[in-house]
C-alpha cells in the first residue's frame, strides 16, 4: 500500500512540474525565479518518492528511469549550469516520459496502484 501511494504521489508530482513548466522557453524558465525554485522542489521530492518505492516494484516498472532520478538528484545538488541542464532535461524528457509510463502501468497494471491489501 505504501508503494501505491509513492506511485500515485509521483505521478501527481509529475503533473505538478509539467503544469508549472508549461508554455515557457528554457530561458524564460531559468530566468523565473519563483517557477524555478517550486519546480526544483517538486523535483526533488519526485526524486525522493523514486528513491523509496520498493526494488520489486521498481522491477515491475522497467522502463522508467530508476536510475536517472538519483543522477537527477546529484546534478541539481551541484548547482550552477549542471543544475540548470539537469532541471530543463527533467522538464522535457524524464517527467514526461515518467508521466507517461506510469499511466501506461496505471492502465495495465493498476494493482501497482491499488491501496487495497494485498492477499496473503
Amino acid at each position: 500500500m505504501l508503494d501505491a501511494a509513492m506511485l500515485m504521489s509521483l505521478d501527481e508530482v509529475c503533473t505538478n512540474v509539467l503544469i508549472l513548466a508549461e508554455g515557457l522557453e528554457k530561458d524564460e524558465f531559468l530566468s523565473s525565479r519563483l517557477t524555478r525554485a517550486e519546480v526544483k522542489h517538486q523535483i526533488l521530492t519526485m526524486t525522493g518518492l523514486a528513491k523509496n518505492i520498493s526494488p520489486s516494484i521498481c522491477n515491475m516498472m522497467p522502463e522508467l528511469d530508476w536510475a536517472g532520478f538519483e543522477v537527477l538528484t546529484v546534478q541539481i545538488g551541484q548547482g550552477g549550469s549542471a543544475e540548470n541542464e539537469a532541471l530543463w532535461f527533467a522538464i522535457t524528457s524524464l517527467i514526461p516520459a515518467t508521466l507517461m509510463w506510469l499511466r501506461v502501468y496505471k492502465k495495465d497494471n493498476p494493482t501497482l496502484f491499488s491501496f487495497q491489501p494485498k492477499a496473503l
